[in-house]
């Protein structure tokens, strides 16, 4: 099909379309160049630049940002080890292609991060300083040296001791760098996009093991257990998380001692954990209800025990059936870390926007709508790479097809 047919068949099939083709074609045109000349010309990009490392960190201490750089490089190392630990599974179980071109590889890759890159160079050139760059292309030579030894290390007969200490190791690496990080500076001085993606990052690695608890117990057979899961669920999901996140911030002082009280960073990570947690048990409960009762019967006619039952045939169908829910979820988890800022006073990305237009050099010059902007590529940039990687899995997995 060439392209006037292809034109013909979707665009100009009648009048109406015709019409609305033209109509919507040009609005669309219209508001492409008025971007782009917001963007490259318009556009007072001044206060991004001089005010870079506040929007990305906040306060943190200028003489230990090499610390931050330096977990960056091994947090990059560590992923790509998975990545490529994984791949030679997949290469071994005959799920992957062995031999695949370099440049059918890199397509592939840039297919996948093109987006985060861009906006990474766009930071990189918006600095005045040679230490992002050091630092970006000391992560991208760590991810690739571990995703080039991920699979080599796979396809060693470990053992079970070094498969344990294998483990062990990867799981310790991001606990070993946050304490590197910590003792360094405390949650106090943490803030910008820095302290959103901290924030969003462990509440999802807190919430979703106990989503799928909480999940099971409201199926559970057991009064107890069942009706403290529906008393849980129903009362956090009746709350506003704004209204539980004041309540962390003012009300916590009238129970808790303030010299033992937790910093107000861990108190916004529990109650994210908390509530999104009830969120993600019904989510989880919907994809239990949506598999098969012939699934229930397959697995006890097998001799399974109940919990293998659970773990093995019901709750893998479950959570694949659910993952567009559930990455809506934490989506919007990430985007509701901007009301930690309103509600506990944390430095986050949004305050700091605010903040950074009342300085001496920019005050009531209006440069809302530049901030603004930049804020909102950042969190578009996050939330639209999950969205892709949640397709792509479901696509991986078959979620939708028979």
């Amino acid at each position: 099909m060439n392209a006037r047919t292809w034109a013909r068949r979707n665009l100009f099939r009648s009048v109406p379309d015709g019409v609305c083709t033209i109509v919507f074609g040009a609005l669309g045109l219209f508001l492409l160049y008025k971007t782009l000349n917001y963007v490259f010309f318009t556009g007072r990009w001044t206060i991004i630049q001089d005010n870079l490392k506040l929007l990305m960190v906040g306060r943190f201490p200028v003489a230990h940002l090499p610390r931050l750089a330096v977990s960056a490089i091994v947090l990059a190392g560590w992923a790509g080890f998975l990545a490529g630990f994984v791949r030679g599974r997949q290469i071994r179980d005959g799920k992957a292609p062995a031999h695949v071109s370099l440049a059918r590889r890199v397509r592939a890759a840039l297919g996948r991060i093109w987006l985060p890159c861009t906006v990474i160079l766009l930071l990189l050139l918006l600095s005045t300083t040679i230490g992002p760059w050091l630092t970006a292309l000391g992560a991208a030579a760590a991810a690739l040296a571990g995703w080039l030894i991920g699979p080599f290390v796979g396809k060693r007969r470990l053992g079970r001791a070094g498969a344990t200490i294998l483990v062990l190791a990867v799981a310790a690496t991001p606990l070993v760098l946050y304490y590197y990080i910590v003792t360094a500076v405390g949650f106090d001085g943490w803030g910008g996009f820095y302290l959103n993606l901290y924030l969003a990052l462990v509440s999802i690695v807190l919430c979703y093991p106990l989503g799928v608890l909480l999940a099971l117990g409201r199926r559970s057979k057991l009064p107890l257990i069942q009706t403290i899961s529906i008393v849980y669920i129903e009362a956090i999901r009746g709350a506003p998380l704004f209204v539980l996140l004041l309540l962390a911030n003012t009300a916590l002082q009238f129970f808790v001692p303030a010299d033992v009280a937790p910093s107000k960073p861990a108190r916004a990570i529990v109650v994210f954990t908390l509530f999104t947690a009830a969120y993600m048990a019904e989510i989880i409960r919907g994809g239990l209800q949506s598999v098969p009762r012939g699934q229930f019967e397959a697995a006890r006619a097998l001799g399974l025990s109940p919990t293998r039952q659970t773990g093995l045939i019901i709750l893998p169908q479950a959570l694949r059936n659910v993952i567009p829910a559930q990455i809506g979820q934490l989506i919007s988890l990430f985007k509701d870390t901007v009301l930690a800022g309103v509600a506990m006073g944390l430095f986050e990305l949004l305050e700091v926007a605010d903040a950074i237009t009342q300085q001496g050099d920019f005050r009531g010059q209006r440069l809302s709508p530049e901030v603004l902007a930049f804020s909102g590529l950042l969190f578009w940039t996050v939330a639209y790479t999950m969205s892709r990687e949640s397709q792509r899995l479901e696509r991986r997995l078959g979620v939708g097809t028979r």
